[in-house]
């Protein structure tokens, strides 16, 4: 729907097209023929009815639970102490997710992005609403952290990541199964894809919170490769933040010092959100 279409010009208008809409019904299909003076009479009413409505609904349209809200109190409300102290915190947590595997792995850190971005709720929308319209501001904030690793052991890569989820104050989830005990064997040369023949190679590890993928050692089609990540675009603080550490590191040259990447990917909905009822939501 068009900005310019305020809930209060949509809500006139869709009363407006109802009544008039009921007024040419009854004026060219009546259930019983009417005199003209009655007939007038009652299209009369009904443009009075209207009158008396619109002036109501579009006082309900712009209420501040249906305005868009203001660009200076979502910034103040982004940059206010406990957005800060939750945002603090969830970037701390996955750093300390990322460090994890650094420590304890066969991984080697070499790359890592921080992206933080403030989005602005909306007004009301009457027929399309995602739900964008039922906040002030929400903010999320993901981390994706690059690895280096040799392709010749990635089969004993995966065992050291595998069987760090065991180690004490590892954040890493992923543990053995069954299909990953078979995974791991094929890339030590000892076993089929477990897949089945003639299938793609497996080249993620992945659950509610975090997703491990590295390049394929058997598929050489480069756009199988981890692909560098997004350039940032200004920071705007505390609307939107964007980090690359080192600032001219790349996934290119992550490959070309270690031979392959993996790529872990860390972010988990909204960590600050703010309802237009004045209803505070943290993780």
């Amino acid at each position: 729907m068009s900005e310019h279409w305020t809930p209060a010009v949509v809500t006139v208008l869709v009363v407006l097209l109802i009544v008039v809409t009921a007024i040419a019904r009854s004026r060219w299909f009546p259930r019983h023929p009417v005199s003209r003076p009655r007939r007038l009479r009652r299209d009369a009413k009904a443009g009075l009815q209207l009158l008396y409505l619109l002036p109501l609904l579009a006082l309900s349209a712009c209420t501040s639970a249906n305005r868009a809200p203001d660009p200076e109190e979502v910034r103040k409300l982004a940059g206010g102490s406990q957005a800060v102290h939750v945002r603090q915190q969830e970037e701390q947590n996955f750093r300390d997710v990322v460090r994890s595997y650094a420590d304890h792995t066969s991984l080697t850190l070499a790359l890592v992005t921080v992206r933080d971005v403030c989005r602005t709720g909306k007004a009301k929308e009457l027929l399309d609403s995602g739900g964008d319209d039922t906040y002030k501001v929400a903010c999320s904030l993901s981390v994706t952290a690059y690895f280096g690793a040799d392709p010749a052991h990635v089969g004993d890569v995966l065992d050291s990541i595998l069987t760090a989820r065991n180690a004490s104050g590892s954040r890493i989830p992923f543990g053995y199964d069954d299909f990953r005990t078979h995974l791991v064997a094929y890339y030590r040369g000892h076993g089929p894809n477990p897949l089945g023949p003639n299938m793609p190679e497996t080249t993620f590890l992945s659950d509610q919170s975090q997703t491990l993928a590295w390049d394929p050692v058997h598929d050489h089609d480069p756009r199988s490769l981890i692909a560098e990540p997004e350039r940032c675009a200004p920071n705007d603080p505390p609307m939107t933040r964007c980090l690359r550490e080192p600032s001219s590191g790349t996934v290119a040259a992550v490959r070309h010092r270690y031979g392959m990447v993996f790529r872990l990917e860390l972010g988990a909905g909204d960590y600050y959100k703010v309802f237009k009822s004045g209803q505070v939501e943290t993780k």
